[in-house]
């Protein structure tokens, strides 16, 4: 197989003729290996087994056959007489991989007929595999030796549950030090061993048809694999990632791809969840730039997002990094750089993301925002941020909070003003910035203002961008105000970023095109 990474989707269905219209689903969409997953089969036959079996191999797709011991995440309990049949028999049929456990292959009456078959069919492939769902097997390289002393010429997967984004450092340095092996972190926090699996030269990796089909934690579908440019990744490609929690619904990994596609660069933009606090956070940091003689060194930058934007500038602070000026101010930092040797650097873009969004539409730049007099809404990180940046070019900044204290301290570090709530009538201010989440969907008839505050030709910018148009800037449009939707600041913030990590000028277009298209699907 090379160093090719294969995609293998699981057929798990009940019933034989749902299996079949699984398999040609498999095909349609791109994979490249069809695994019969035979112990969700209720009609569990040789003639049900021969009939998936050439339908595989009629739209042209190799054939692994599995018949999962309920012990190792089986989906019903079978006789193992009946399971090591089941695998003999698919290789007479013509199977090209069948998986067996480890565990049973070492025992005689299960291990002694399988080996006998394969001499009969030496093309076809041994996949002897362990699995732990409580999680990380205390000694794996111990147990992928074990595997290769047994059959040296089987293949090896080991697959255990990630209970931490830490827990994935054992499986990559597993598939570094055996790329003949199949190496899976399980879970959430495992997904970025399914998508890096191409970067160590695995034989293959396991995806699923859609979220109802999963066979596994953590197991992502076919249409994802693709958002991640998993056919491009190489041993050399760069990884950049958004560290945060949640992250499974930011629009960050498909945008960054994306753009890595259109500028054809070598580089991939992963998912990293990161639960905990500080001390999980700088661990995981850690531990790249102690592998910077392995994989590390190809770690190159990441997001950062809630909530570890103050944990990512306390590492800055601590391991004596560069952060920028500003994002001390702000005291946070959204962007993570991992240069040559072991260099970090940190930035926010939040601030740029705002204030350069607010500067295009007034025709000017940041500068020409001096003097401008500007309401902001709300006293939490993204108004610290919006505050940090006007104040900086010189903007006349009133704060309006309804946590008086909250609001009062913010306005005191960066010597600007705070006149508590929002008066009913109009506000005196050229620009008016709501900072909330108020709006934000699903509760998008909320408002943090009354309409009655809107003039014509003030400018309103709204930083919630889901929906795309929230009932703040449709009362201000009404009004004969300038609205500013929140994409436009997501947008500004992530061109920053991609210059940040690349040093190129990321196409504006194609990022608008691709934010507003990710979030249609959620509206």
């Amino acid at each position: 197989m090379g160093t090719m990474t294969l995609l293998a989707v699981p057929i798990a269905q009940t019933r034989v003729e749902n299996a079949l219209v699984a398999v040609e689903s498999a095909s349609r969409q791109g994979a490249d290996i069809v695994e019969l997953r035979m112990d969700y089969l209720e009609d569990l036959s040789s003639e049900c087994l021969g009939r998936l079996i050439l339908a595989g191999k009629r739209v042209g797709k190799l054939i692994l056959v599995t018949c999962r011991d309920q012990m190792e995440g089986g989906y019903r309990p079978i006789e193992q007489s009946i399971r090591r049949e089941i695998l003999t028999l698919a290789l007479r049929q013509g199977a090209d991989f069948i998986d067996c456990e480890f565990r049973n292959f070492q025992q005689y009456e299960v291990g002694k007929p399988i080996l006998e078959e394969w001499q009969r069919h030496p093309s076809a492939r041994l996949i002897l595999s362990a699995h732990n769902f409580q999680g990380p097997f205390e000694d794996p390289a111990g147990l992928v030796n074990s595997i290769l002393a047994g059959c040296p010429r089987a293949i090896p997967k080991i697959a255990y549950t990630a209970r931490h984004i830490n827990d994935c450092f054992a499986a990559l340095d597993l598939a570094g030090e055996y790329p003949s092996a199949i190496v899976i972190a399980m879970g959430p926090a495992g997904q970025i061993t399914r998508i890096l699996a191409p970067k160590f030269g695995s034989p293959l990796t396991y995806a699923c048809l859609d979220t109802d089909s999963t066979t596994a934690p953590g197991q992502m579908g076919l249409s994802q694999f693709r958002d991640y440019r998993w056919n491009s990744i190489r041993s050399d490609t760069r990884v950049y990632g958004i560290i945060g929690n949640p992250v499974a619904h930011s629009m960050s990994p498909i945008l960054f791809n994306t753009l890595f596609d259109a500028e054809q660069m070598n580089a991939v933009y992963v998912p990293i969840l990161m639960e905990g606090g500080y001390s999980e956070f700088s661990d995981f940091l850690n531990g790249l730039r102690s592998r910077q003689g392995t994989y590390g060194r190809d770690f190159h930058g990441f997001s950062v997002t809630i909530p570890h934007k103050s944990n990512a500038l306390e590492y800055l602070l601590r391991q004596g990094g560069s952060v920028e000026p500003l994002a001390s101010r702000i005291g946070a930092v959204n962007t993570l750089r991992i240069g040559y040797g072991e260099l970090t650097a940190g930035n926010n873009t939040d601030y740029a993301g705002a204030i350069d969004a607010l500067a295009q539409v007034l025709g000017t730049d940041r500068h020409g925002l001096h003097g401008k007099s500007v309401a902001v809404l709300g006293a939490g990180g993204a108004a610290r941020a919006v505050v940090a940046g006007l104040c900086d070019v010189g903007a006349k900044v009133t704060i309006y909070n309804r946590t008086q204290e909250k609001g009062r301290l913010l306005a005191e570090e960066f010597h600007c003003r705070f006149a508590g709530l929002l008066p009913s009538t109009q506000v005196p201010d050229e620009i008016v910035i709501n900072c909330t989440s108020i709006g934000m969907y699903p509760n998008v008839n909320d408002m943090p203002v009354s309409p009655d505050n809107f003039r014509s030709g003030m400018v309103v910018f709204d930083t919630v961008y889901n929906p795309l148009d929230t009932r703040l800037l449709k009362e201000a449009r009404s009004a004969g105000a300038i609205p500013i939707r929140g994409i436009e600041m997501f947008i500004r913030q992530a061109l920053a970023q991609f210059w940040l990590f690349t040093g190129r000028q990321a196409n504006e277009e194609i990022v608008r095109e691709c934010v507003i298209r990710s979030l249609s699907k959620t509206q």
